[in-house]
């Protein structure tokens, strides 16, 4: 695939004709179905095809689209800039018993090598769910599938489904799902001693706190910093520690585990009530573990990790809401390589069985991040998560790093949806934007990834990974050294400020009632009438029912 794109035109317009492209329509309303199964038979088209209604241009055979000499293509007409496409289809394959299957894009600007995958097996179909967005507008556009690895395999494809959505029709499509799962419709009642209702009485309501847990990693640098102390409490509910629990940090030499500093950033989080993430027990990368454990082997090396898990686990039992257990598991094998296949296995039995209440995680990079990674797709995360847990493993969460440079949007939700079928938490554990981008375009990219994670109903936290040293910080800041606001933390304040309930002030009715609708958290409340006062407090917690709630006066 290393011609120019005109032959490239002239092949596969002979194959497929004139453009696919239909009318766009609209308000579409985006479709968050997604399987991973294989089935027997392809389910129907998204969308019922989307752009790709108008089959009579394509070459359509009984059980899907199929040519003999090149792999399943479209010809794709007058694509617009900054719009997203939602891709997606079922692709059974022959000549081998699975491979991974991607989608790319090409168009007279250039290549966008992966906007989909899936792990295709034979005799049976499997969906592909991506998309795409393009940073200029394409008048000729080629989509085509192929096996990852390059060895030339049969693709069938059924049911494929291009759907297009304007960024206002996609931001509508967001706060649509935000109303429905981050806020929820709230009457409160007011009645007197004798449950008459009281027409006229003013009341005050404040959110307090938070349901939805939106944090950052620190590090030690916060400690005895009030400045930052105050600035972080003043905006975030959780926090995850950068390096601190790490092993090396901890026993840096083997036999002298210090766990002060840790303990003393805990206190923090504590006096403050956020909550935390544990993060790690054990990373996988060879040149993240302590150089000493990297010298043991055999029987040495399986005492060190015992020792290292008992300890750690002993030393912070019900401290932590998660712990990410082997980080990054899908692209290294340290321990696997010198215990054996079953020691990840053993580190999540170990843990479980230490802090039977934390929430486990698999933690790792480029599964939402891109679809170009082979090691790191959906379904290879899915793959060995299912690994784990037919083993026996307490698997409770989906850990995705989110590191970004620029965000393919219409791949991240479509990713988040395939994991969304599994019914496990899933979190944005590490979210920045890459330093290679100025700090405005790091802030442009970042609203966009906050504002997908929030609004997929089944992401269940957001962690940023902006701790802040002396040096900067890993990727992204959000303030400088003086805790003034870079472009980045100007998008998280407006964000935060966006996802909370104002200060909510109104009377009764003549029903004695007052509606309105509240983010997910715990509220305040004071109603007067009459020289009369009563203060309360209430919670919402989400639900297709509006909350009641009656204050007596």
């Amino acid at each position: 695939m290393q011609q120019g794109i005109t032959f490239f035109s002239l092949i596969f317009f002979l194959l497929i004709g004139a453009s696919l492209v239909s009318p766009l329509y609209d308000g579409p309303i985006y479709d968050s179905t997604a399987y991973n199964e294989c089935k027997e038979q392809p389910e129907e088209a998204l969308y019922r095809g989307g752009i790709f209604q108008n089959k009579s241009q394509s070459r359509v055979h009984e059980n899907g689209i199929s040519f003999s000499d090149y792999s399943p293509s479209f010809l794709l007409h007058n694509l617009t800039q900054d719009t997203m496409y939602c891709l997606s289809a079922w692709v059974k394959i022959k000549g081998a018993s699975s491979g991974k299957i991607r989608a790319s894009l090409h168009t007279e600007n250039g290549r966008y090598d992966c906007i989909g995958t899936v792990s295709a097996k034979s005799g049976c179909w499997s969906f592909l769910k991506g998309g795409f967005v393009l940073n200029r507008p394409s008048s000729f556009s080629i989509l085509f599938f192929q096996n990852a690895n390059g060895e030339g395999i049969s693709i069938e494809l059924a049911s494929p489904s291009l759907q297009l959505f304007t960024k206002e029709q996609w931001r509508v499509n967001q706060q649509n799902i935000i109303k429905t799962k981050r806020q929820q419709a709230t009457t409160v009642h007011v009645t007197d001693t004798e449950g008459r209702r009281v027409q006229g009485a003013t009341m005050i309501i404040e959110q307090f706190s938070k349901e939805f847990p939106f944090g950052s990693a620190i590090a030690n640098t916060i400690l005895g910093n009030l400045p930052y102390q105050n600035w972080f409490v003043k905006r975030f509910n959780a926090a995850v520690f950068e390096n601190e629990l790490k092993w090396d940090a901890t026993e840096p030499n083997q036999g002298k585990v210090n766990y002060t500093i840790p303990d003393q950033m805990l206190q923090f989080a504590r006096a403050n009530q956020l909550i935390v993430r544990g993060h790690n027990i054990f990373w996988e990368a060879p040149k993240f573990t302590p150089k000493w454990v990297q010298n043991l082997t055999g029987i040495q090396l399986q005492a060190a990790i015992d020792s290292r898990i008992q300890s750690l686990m002993s030393q912070y039992k019900e401290e932590f809401i998660h712990w990410d257990v082997s980080n990054e598991m899908l692209h290294y094998d340290f321990y696997e390589q010198r215990l054996g296949p079953n020691a990840t296995l053993h580190f999540f039995e170990t843990a479980h069985k230490l802090d039977p209440l934390t929430t486990l995680f698999m933690n790792d990079f480029n599964v939402v991040e891109t679809c170009s990674d082979v090691n790191a797709t959906v379904d290879a995360y899915i793959s060995r998560l299912r690994e784990l847990q037919h083993n026996g493993v307490s698997m409770g969460g989906i850990g995705l790093e989110s590191h970004f440079t620029v965000p393919n949007l219409p791949l991240v939700r479509a990713i988040l949806d395939k994991f969304a079928t599994l019914d496990l938490p899933i979190w944005l554990t590490e979210v920045d934007i890459s330093k290679t981008l100025d700090k405005d375009a790091q802030a442009i990219y970042l609203e966009e990834v906050l504002r997908e994670g929030f609004s997929h109903p089944s992401v269940n936290g957001i962690m940023l990974w902006t701790a802040l040293h002396p040096e900067g910080c890993y990727e992204m800041c959000l303030t400088d050294k003086d805790f003034k606001n870079l472009p980045a933390g100007d998008v998280v304040d407006k964000l935060l400020d966006e996802w909370q309930t104002g200060l909510v002030e109104g009377v009764t009715d003549e029903h004695g009632s007052f509606s309105f609708y509240g983010f997910l958290g715990d509220y305040r409340i004071t109603v007067s009438c009459q020289n009369r006062t009563a203060n309360s407090t209430f919670s919402l917690s989400g639900g297709q029912e509006t909350k009641h709630f009656t204050i007596g006066l």
